[in-house]
């Protein structure tokens, strides 16, 4: 990832992930003159454009604000860093004598000799986070009577505080997904990113064949990660069902994928495609029917004809009814007269047939985006698809009976919900109707760890329900 960074440069408009320490933030760089926040931090964001995704930034304070006061807001520029300034900081300060343990050292708050309105005014005098630090460390008594790891932990949480490098990094699933969970989980249905990794891996998701999505609520992650998964030079096309009027596409913009990709990925309205769908369906099979019953409606009133023009001869001559001279005469002149009649209407009748048609013509609006993106899924919806991916918070059951006729046999089908029962029961109707088979339920567990040098151990904070997997293949 790091060589891809290396070869792009951050443009104008594009969406970029700022990351300072451990905190990551996801942003757009729409205006030259934009500016981002970061906690009590003001970045301009100018000093970033055409430099190389992956490079870091070091927070150039501005005059203006560097006697702000405490509580204000403080600006800084961007300014590319050299690779001296990015060395660890126990070398910048030249540490090297450290405790053997911390039994002697006593918190009672009596350590350090500068108090906080002299740390601010150092803040306001120093240009650099390695001089704060560096004073703090002076000024303290039991540093280094402190072990080597926790005067590392003590650096540590003073570059947390006074750290002044950001680096960009160029957007990827992983990132999007890493800062949603973070900010609010609920809105990307909890999906962690072992959930995601799954589902994509579950749903056979590739370069090749067509797609089926149906996700009711996760700023874009879904139908960002499979397009993801699809890539940039292939054939293959994502249909993506919410039942919303107005898609989510948040992580799929923040992607900065080519228009290209983006137009492989087709949004509709769950209940609109299904509709129109089964409309042009019935219209199709009711035109072949009238076509048949059409036919036979012709030869039938044909014979009803012929068969009531031989009665009537028939009647007429047993009536004893004779045609006179007078009659004879006036037959030509009467046809003449009905001939001319019915041309007359048939013209003004072509003519008001042109002029009706020119006025359809030129009221005709073009068909709306939504309507264009309907016409594209009933087609991929008539040939079938490759999989299907539900992500519901609704119960899926009848979600997953709408759709399933359109997948092809021998596909995966994965169904993502936060609530175990409806899985469980979707699970006994499936192999029940016997549609899918190789069914398996599962729920995740993950647990992150920290693997230092002897301090290997699991993180504290955990996250708890992730939801569940429903996964197996149609059957023919």
């Amino acid at each position: 990832m790091n060589n891809l960074n290396k070869t792009l440069s951050i443009e104008l408009g594009d969406y970029i992930v700022i990351q300072r320490q451990k905190y990551t933030k996801l942003q757009k760089f729409s205006q030259l003159d934009g500016t981002t926040k970061l906690g009590k931090e003001e970045l301009e964001l100018r000093g970033i454009l055409k430099q190389p995704y992956g490079s870091t930034f070091k927070m150039c304070p501005k005059e203006s604000t560097k006697r702000g006061g405490r509580g204000s807001q403080r600006q800084n520029t961007l300014q590319l860093c050299t690779e001296t300034e990015l060395r660890n900081i126990r070398d910048i300060l030249g540490i090297s004598e450290s405790g053997a343990d911390n039994r002697n050292i006593r918190d009672n708050g009596e350590s350090q000799s500068l108090g906080p309105v002299d740390i601010e005014l150092l803040r306001e005098s120093c240009n650099e986070s390695t001089e704060i630090i560096k004073k703090i460390v002076e000024n303290s008594k039991t540093f280094h009577e402190k072990t080597a790891y926790s005067q590392e932990k003590y650096l540590k949480k003073k570059e947390k505080k006074y750290f002044e490098f950001v680096k960009i990094h160029r957007p990827t699933i992983r990132l999007i997904t890493e800062i949603y969970f973070r900010q609010d989980a609920e809105k990307i249905m909890s999906i962690r990113m072992d959930t995601l990794s799954q589902i994509i891996s579950y749903s056979g998701v590739c370069g090749l064949g067509d797609y089926l999505l149906y996700e009711s609520g996760t700023n874009g992650l879904l139908p960002a990660s499979i397009l993801n998964s699809i890539g940039a030079q292939t054939d293959a096309t994502l249909v993506h069902m919410h039942p919303g009027n107005i898609p989510q596409k948040q992580a799929l913009l923040a992607l900065n994928l080519p228009e290209e990709q983006q137009n492989r990925c087709i949004s509709v309205n769950i209940y609109s495609v299904l509709r129109e769908f089964y409309r042009i369906h019935k219209n199709e099979s009711e035109d072949k029917n009238t076509i048949i019953t059409g036919t036979e409606t012709n030869e039938l009133t044909h014979n009803e004809y012929v068969s009531s023009a031989d009665k009537e001869s028939n009647q007429s001559t047993d009536n004893g009814c004779i045609l006179t001279a007078d009659m004879e005469a006036a037959e030509p002149s009467c046809k003449k007269q009905k001939l001319s009649e019915i041309e007359a209407e048939g013209s003004n009748k072509v003519v008001a047939d042109v002029i009706k048609n020119d006025a359809a013509e030129n009221s005709a609006t073009p068909p709306l985006k939504w309507q264009n993106e309907n016409s594209r899924a009933c087609k991929l919806m008539a040939k079938k698809f490759d999989s299907l991916v539900i992500a519901a918070r609704e119960h899926p059951a009848s979600i997953l009976k709408e759709l399933l006729c359109f997948v092809k046999p021998s596909r995966p089908v994965v169904v993502f919900s936060l609530c175990k029962e409806a899985l469980t029961e979707l699970y006994v109707e499936l192999k029940t109707e016997s549609k899918v088979t190789n069914l398996h339920l599962t729920g995740n567990w993950l647990r992150m760890y920290q693997i230092l040098p002897n301090r290997s151990h699991p993180e504290v904070n955990m996250s708890g329900n992730n939801g569940y997997l429903l996964c197996g293949y149609t059957v023919s």
